[in-house]
């Protein structure tokens, strides 16, 4: 029989052991703070309130200071309240030019709790052109309503959770999904059915599925600019390429299937058809399999200027460029690129040396690959750190090489110039609490902004979606917006401009 003493120590050996087997945090850590709140186990739900409670006051405070400076800091701005939470938001074709605004396809994933079917949306956006929106009315939103400038057109009902979305420049009526699961879907949008998403309705069926993924491949997707390529990263540790060239018949590079989406069957070979003739069903094998990660590969993508080289982030801290004509290991592998695991990479569209990352350490940083060699030497040349919270995106900017935006779990989206970095007139004009190169902040969502996306037809505009379930009473929320263009003009131009209005200013400030 076992003295009172050692029945004591066995007591406190189980409690400790009880306490050692929940593991929240490699659940956040797989999850990366991108699934949906009624997905998580009710332990960490009940923590995220206390901590939330713990917060609310300056979140709230922010958003109405925020609020307050709508009609100064943009052109243009619409908020779209969501049924579900959405973890990908998309620019399509611009379908239609009019006077005062455009209208153009924008993409968006549902993210259900399983009472309904998990969906990818094809909507219609009316884009109001710059400076047309009056300043009262781009103020008078509802938080709670879902805006008029964004229509439902169309919805597939996805097979798992939609993860990532991403288009392909080469024709964008032909998407790609990475779901729960190792395998790519690949959509023609505008050849797939319309679907009421109901519990218990099939799914819909994909024009292509690409595997090779060994594991799971849920956020690291990219498409190809120069060619029709897919790159995938999943948590195998792998990084895989896949042509869907003979997949594809020639009307997708042709402008004028482009500019009518809706004009016609799909634009994806069926089995059989072209060059694909082994294949018994719509899926295809990679081209390439790349091995030099020691964890899961977060996200991908390619350089701007080669279809050949890519690059790829991992839950490692490495950098890992790529170069298929060499074989499939790394050309370069940075490690310990940041001091955490890496969430995002993007390719600056202009320049073909800059990459920049973001990382859970908070931090975005810029490397040039010129700086790298191949036994992995090499740091950032430059480290730019504003958010409070992980970053989970980061996106160069299509119409100013050295402007990049970069979205955290601390619910802003922040626009950073790099070429401001250290210059005098920056120095004057920054207050002194804004780190070096940030020049906007959007504040409008109230958690954390886990994707979005430049519009590339339209300068300047921004669809940017959070998660934010618990603040909205829905289940999360999109939107697109604008800055004043007052903001990232020269500063010459802006003061010529305002110059004009002198005499006006000055009368109105006159009046009794």
């Amino acid at each position: 029989m076992d003295s009172p003493q050692s029945q004591q120590q066995q007591q406190l050996q189980q409690q400790q052991q009880q306490q050692q087997q929940p593991q929240p945090v490699v659940k956040k850590k797989e999850t990366r703070g991108r699934k949906p709140k009624p997905k998580e186990e009710k332990k960490d739900e009940q923590q995220a309130k206390k901590m939330k409670a713990h917060q609310q006051p300056s979140v709230d405070e922010r958003y109405t200071q925020w609020k307050s400076l709508v009609p100064v800091l943009y052109d243009w701005f619409a908020n779209h309240n969501l049924v579900w939470p959405s973890l990908s938001c998309r620019w399509g074709p611009q379908l239609e030019q009019a006077t005062y605004k455009n209208r153009q396809r924008l993409y968006l994933s549902e993210q259900t709790d399983g009472s309904v079917p998990n969906t990818l949306v094809i909507a219609n956006c009316e884009v109001v052109k710059p400076r047309v929106a009056a300043a009262e009315h781009i103020s008078q939103f509802n938080e709670e309503a879902r805006s008029p400038f964004v229509k439902k057109y169309k919805t597939i009902i996805h097979p798992g959770e939609v993860n990532r979305i991403r288009e392909l420049p080469q024709n964008s009526r032909i998407v790609a999904t990475h779901t729960d699961s190792p395998d790519v879907l690949i959509w023609d949008v505008e050849a797939q059915p319309n679907r009421h998403a109901v519990l218990g309705a099939t799914n819909s069926r994909p024009d292509l599925i690409l595997t090779g993924h060994q594991e799971n491949a849920e956020f690291a997707l990219a498409m190809c600019p120069t060619e029709p390529y897919v790159l995938s990263g999943g948590k195998d540790k792998l990084v895989v390429l896949w042509s869907i060239q003979d997949h594809i018949t020639t009307s997708a590079t042709d402008p004028a299937v482009s500019k009518s989406p809706g004009s016609g069957g799909s634009i994806i070979k069926k089995a059989g058809e072209g060059t694909d003739k082994t294949s018994d069903g719509p899926s295809i094998g990679p081209r390439g399999v790349y091995h030099g990660h020691e964890d899961t590969v977060e996200d991908v993508t390619f350089c701007p200027s080669n279809a050949q080289e890519f690059c790829s982030v991992g839950d490692d801290s490495c950098l890992i460029l790529w170069d298929a004509r060499t074989g499939s290991s790394p050309a370069v592998k940075v490690e310990k690129a940041h001091n955490a695991d890496l969430h995002c990479v993007d390719w600056n569209p202009h320049d073909d040396n800059l990459i920049i990352t973001g990382s859970a350490d908070n931090s975005i940083r810029m490397f040039d690959r010129r700086n790298l060699t191949s036994n992995g030497v090499g740091s950032p040349i430059y480290k730019f750190e504003g958010h409070k919270a992980a970053v989970l995106c980061v996106q160069w900017s299509p119409d100013k090489s050295s402007v990049f935006g970069s979205s955290a779990e601390d619910g802003l989206l922040n626009i950073w110039d790099y070429d401001k970095v250290g210059k005098k007139t920056e120095r004057a004009t920054r207050t002194p609490a804004a780190p070096p190169g940030l020049f906007f902040q959007h504040a409008g969502h109230r958690d954390k902004v886990v994707d979005f996306h430049w519009n590339a037809a339209d300068p300047w505009t921004v669809v940017s979606v959070s998660d934010d379930c618990d603040t909205t009473g829905g289940g999360g929320t999109l939107q697109i917006w604008r800055m004043s263009d007052l903001i990232y003009r020269p500063e010459d131009e802006v003061l010529a401009e305002l110059e004009k209005f002198k005499s006006h200013v000055i009368e109105c400030a006159a009046k009794p």
